[in-house]
């Protein structure tokens, strides 16, 4: 008899073994960094769980699940190619949903993973380790009639303890876009005024929330500022980054910055592999003797400023 011990590496710090062993058990290791962010062992389960003394993992520790299983059990599947007799299984991990008024998304690693064994007579010949993949997504660049645009920094820094301000040294560029994100990486968001040199004008973000398509008013939507200040049933809050003279900016009250984790939508439980477009209603503001267009997060919210506008930019 014949059996291969088979180590499947996958880009970019995903690493799965798979093994069949000589009395017709598999045998699979997923590696906590599997996935970005890191994969959450205790979630990895088999298309069925049927007996969890023998379809649960044998082991799990901070780094590793190990699962052990005979090819006819735990929801395996067998099909006949040719002079071949095929055991296919399926792992996946669950993840945590957050549920908003418009939509629901999840910032939690999603893990596929489909394995196989083939037969032929008593040797084990050959295995197949598949994981799915999100394909990347489309482009779209929407700036607002009031030539209010919304743009991404690319995060760049050489400086040792970098800081907020640093990253926003340089942006995507149109042909850099779409841009591909992992969960729970950070987005540095950027709105600005273009064309204007007033400096008495203050730059208002009243709503700022994203969709799964590039129309501002489809479902699902999830919200990132509020009135200016971050959608408070967010686990991970929106993150306000203050612009002002230490910025080196001409005109520092023309922008506003914040930082979001990247997250994905989910329908009926089920992750979208799609884009994420983020929006921005905004306003222009002229500060008086009792308004300083300041929205103060945590406070009752003041009168908003005429001239709501939008924005967009896709990730």
């Amino acid at each position: 008899m014949i059996i291969y011990n088979v180590c499947v590496t996958l880009p970019r710090f995903l690493s799965v073994t798979v093994q069949c062993l000589r009395d017709g058990q598999f045998v699979v290791v997923v590696a906590g960094d599997s996935t970005v962010p890191r994969l959450n062992l205790d979630t990895v389960r088999l298309l069925e769980d049927g007996d969890l003394a023998t379809c649960a993992p044998v082991a799990v520790t901070g780094d590793f699940a190990v699962f052990q299983f005979p090819v006819s059990a735990c929801g395996t599947t067998m099909t006949e190619e040719g002079d071949y007799v095929v055991y296919e299984n399926h792992l996946s991990s669950a993840y945590e949903v957050a549920v908003g008024p418009y939509g629901s998304i999840t910032r939690d690693s999603i893990h596929e993973l489909s394995f196989q064994c083939r037969y032929y007579g008593s040797e084990l010949v050959s295995l197949v380790a598949e994981v799915n993949t999100v394909p990347p997504p489309l482009p779209v660049d929407a700036p607002g009639p009031l030539r209010v645009e919304l743009r991404l920094a690319n995060g760049d820094c050489d400086a040792k303890g970098c800081s907020d301000v640093n990253v926003y040294s340089s942006y995507y560029s149109d042909a850099d876009y779409p841009v591909t994100k992992v969960l729970r990486d950070p987005v540095y968001v950027e709105v600005r005024i273009l064309e204007r040199t007033d400096p008495n004008i203050v730059l208002v973000l009243d709503h700022c929330w994203a969709t799964s398509t590039s129309s501002p008013l489809s479902l699902p939507q999830w919200d990132l500022l509020v009135n200016g200040c971050p959608y408070r049933d967010d686990r991970y809050l929106t993150t306000l980054v203050p612009v002002d003279e230490s910025s080196g900016l001409q005109y520092p009250t023309h922008y506003k910055r914040f930082i979001i984790k990247m997250f994905t939508f989910v329908e009926a439980m089920v992750p979208l592999k799609e884009s994420v477009f983020i929006h921005c209603s905004t306003a222009v503001c002229h500060p008086s003797a009792t308004d300083d267009c300041q929205r103060r997060c945590g406070r009752q919210r003041r009168h908003a400023p005429e001239g709501l506008q939008a924005a967009g930019r896709l990730l």
